[in-house]
C-alpha cells in the first residue's frame, strides 16, 4: 500500500533515497579504499599525479552530493509506514551500490579503460571482472531483499 503525501510515493522516496545512499556509500568506499589507502588507482590514471588527485578530488565531491540527497530523500520519507522498510532500505542500498559498481566497471574498466582496479599484476582484467563480480553479488543480494520486502508476513 502506497502512502501519499505532496504527490510524491512515500515508498519511492524510500526506495530512490536508498538506492542513491547505497551509490554514495559505495562510491565513497572506492575513493577511500581503492584510491587512498591501497591507491591501486585514480580516476583517471593517464596523466600526471596532479590531475589524477584532482580527478579523484571531483568523484569524492560527486559521490558526496549523491549521499547528500539520499540522505535528504529518506529523511523526508515515512518509511515507518511501509511494511518491511528495513527490508526496503538494505534492499535499495545494495542494489545503489551494486548497480554503480557495475555501470562504473564498465563504463570505466572496460569501455573508456580510464583506469583499472588493480595495475600491479600481469592479469589486469582478472581484477576489473572481480570487481564487476562484486557489483552482481550486491545487485543479486539487493534483488532477493527486495523480494522480501514485497512478501506478505
Amino acid at each position: 500500500m502506497s502512502i501519499f503525501r505532496g504527490g510524491i510515493c512515500m515508498k519511492n522516496r524510500t526506495f530512490i533515497g536508498a538506492f542513491l545512499f547505497g551509490m554514495g556509500i559505495i562510491g565513497m568506499l572506492d575513493g577511500i579504499i581503492l584510491h587512498q589507502i591501497f591507491q591501486f588507482h585514480s580516476v583517471y590514471m593517464y596523466t600526471s599525479r596532479f590531475n589524477q588527485i584532482v580527478s579523484d578530488g571531483l568523484f569524492h565531491l560527486l559521490v558526496t552530493l549523491i549521499v547528500l540527497i539520499g540522505g535528504y530523500l529518506l529523511w523526508v520519507s515515512d518509511s515507518k509506514k511501509l511494511p518491511k522498510p528495513k527490508h526496503l532500505f538494505w534492499a535499495s542500498f545494495l542494489l545503489g551500490a551494486g548497480v554503480f559498481n557495475l555501470i562504473e566497471g564498465i563504463i570505466n574498466h572496460h569501455i573508456l579503460q580510464i583506469h583499472h582496479v588493480y595495475y600491479r599484476t600481469n592479469n589486469i582484467l582478472l581484477f576489473d571482472l572481480l570487481y564487476d563480480g562484486l557489483s552482481i553479488i550486491l545487485i543479486s543480494s539487493g534483488f532477493y531483499l527486495f523480494l522480501l520486502s514485497k512478501k506478505k508476513t
